[in-house]
């Protein structure tokens, strides 16, 4: 079972299971959120076997197509106070869900924006530690170095989630996944892991990799 300490103690965001452990002084409690990998393509990729997700306490995060913000409540309560989840969603209508849940959340900023357009929000964010892009679009490396070359730190890393029919339905889902691995090494990115999504997403892998900004030829 995947958890995450949640943010908001006694809060959910799409009915996830909570469980409250006690312990420390004076019998505190401490809650966590049940993290469903049916409902994330991060939290599938984090039990598919990736060693790292770069998400860690105080870092910020860029994550793109965040729907009505069930993934990014998960990567809130990972960052934590200290850190922020800028969250990009083109929908209107998962806009204002998403909206809505970083009411409670304070260090998510919602953004209604088309992710293709980077320019449209630079004005509201600094510079990231990691993007996460979930965008299931033909062009999601395009989409993804493009937000790295405007906000990603030097060294910083992207994860990827990659459905392969939403790039080609007609090649073989190994093939589309190494064709979008060899757009991002074209890009200054450094891969570092690849896992399947299996048995949670059909056709779908989970990819990371290091920006190198300055690199000539990764």
């Amino acid at each position: 079972m995947l958890v995450t300490k949640n943010l908001v103690p006694g809060e959910s965001v799409y009915g996830e299971k909570r469980i409250s452990i006690e312990g420390g002084v004076e019998g505190t409690k401490t809650e966590y959120r049940v993290w469903n990998p049916f409902r994330s393509k991060l939290a599938a990729g984090v039990l598919g076997g990736l060693d790292h997700i770069y998400i860690a306490p105080g870092k910020k995060v860029l994550y793109l197509g965040a729907a009505s913000g069930t993934s990014v409540s998960h990567v809130a309560d990972i960052v934590g106070p200290e850190g922020v989840v800028y969250a990009v969603e083109f929908s209107p209508r998962s806009g204002r869900d998403l909206i809505n849940m970083a009411k409670k959340r304070t260090n998510v900023i919602p953004i209604v924006e088309d992710a293709r357009l980077p320019n449209k929000y630079r004005m509201l964010l600094s510079t990231v530690d990691v993007i996460f892009a979930d965008v299931a679009q033909p062009d999601q490396a395009r989409i993804v170095i493009f937000n790295a070359q405007s906000f990603l730190k030097d060294g910083g890393h992207v994860i990827i989630s990659i459905k392969a029919s939403c790039i080609d339905s007609t090649a073989p889902p190994d093939e589309v996944f190494r064709a979008e691995v060899d757009k991002l090494k074209k890009s200054q990115f450094k891969p570092i892991e690849q896992v399947t999504l299996e048995p949670y997403e059909r056709d779908h892998a989970m990819v990371t990799a290091v920006y190198q900004r300055h690199a000539q030829n990764v």
